[in-house]
């Protein structure tokens, strides 16, 4: 049997860790950033280490470069995904397109991990600000999307990466790269193990 046409590009895999029922984490991929990338991969091995449910989004966001629309595009995504489960306790993990969903965390008091936020946009930085659930942000200085200043201002959990850029790797560093996954896995399970 084949899969539509209208299906995602990307290969099959297994979109839901089953673990806790009433624990789930929804992770929100980047444009181009799939679950499979090693940051969402490893924020699925530390949420399925603490005993939550995971359910994975592979989603082909509209071509439209007007931020606005993907903004919006990306937040109905996370509604639907957020009303689509029963779990009592639901988190997101979102990677820079979906942290456009931060106003989803924020209006439900849902607990977040965003990687690589885009702190350029208005309604990503307000529902920071707003968010009265446990957030952890998780960006590098050489992203185009991260601000030190307004990422410490916002008087969140950050752990900020030096020189890193929006996949939070240095290109011409690959020990450094992997040096930084290894941060960023102790940063989320420290984080997970809190709530």
């Amino acid at each position: 049997m084949t899969r539509p046409e209208t299906a995602h590009p990307w290969p099959r895999f297994p979109d839901r860790h089953q673990a806790d029922p009433d624990r789930l984490a929804i992770i929100l991929p980047g444009g181009g950033y799939t679950p499979a990338r090693p940051l969402l991969h490893l924020a699925r091995n530390v949420l399925a280490h603490h005993g939550w449910s995971v359910r994975e989004l592979w989603w082909t966001p509209p071509a439209t470069i007007d931020m606005d629309e993907r903004a919006a595009w990306a937040v109905a995504q996370a509604v639907a995904a957020v009303e689509a489960e029963s779990a009592k306790r639901i988190m997101l993990v979102g990677k820079s397109l979906g942290t456009f969903a931060a106003p989803v965390a924020a209006e439900r008091r849902l607990p977040a991990i965003w990687l690589t936020p885009l702190l350029f946009h208005p309604s990503v930085v307000d529902a920071l600000g707003a968010t009265e659930a446990p957030t952890q942000l998780i960006g590098g200085t050489g992203d185009h999307s991260w601000d030190p200043r307004l990422a410490d201002d916002l008087g969140l959990a950050c752990l900020e990466l030096p020189g890193a850029d929006h996949a939070l790797e240095h290109p011409d560093d690959p020990v450094r790269s992997a040096e930084n996954l290894v941060r960023v896995t102790r940063c989320m399970h420290g984080f997970v193990a809190g709530l």
